[in-house]
């Protein structure tokens, strides 16, 4: 299985690589900057861009 990608540290490169993120790395890495950690899944629906495309990053992504 692979490496979970850390959400609240991962750079938006590392974010990039993750397909359903694709293109939303920045947006991701800015949001967290301005706004703090994310804690659950649904606050990426808040990324600009983001909403619809969770479905199934919980395998993905990890919150440590």
């Amino acid at each position: 299985m692979p490496r979970k990608i850390k959400i609240n540290t991962a750079s938006a490169d590392e974010l990039d690589a993750v397909p359903q993120l694709q293109g939303h790395g920045y947006e991701i890495v800015r949001y967290r900057s301005e706004r703090g950690r994310f804690g659950e899944m649904r606050q990426l629906e808040e990324v600009p861009g983001m909403t619809g495309h969770i479905d199934g990053l919980e395998a993905l992504l990890s919150f440590d």
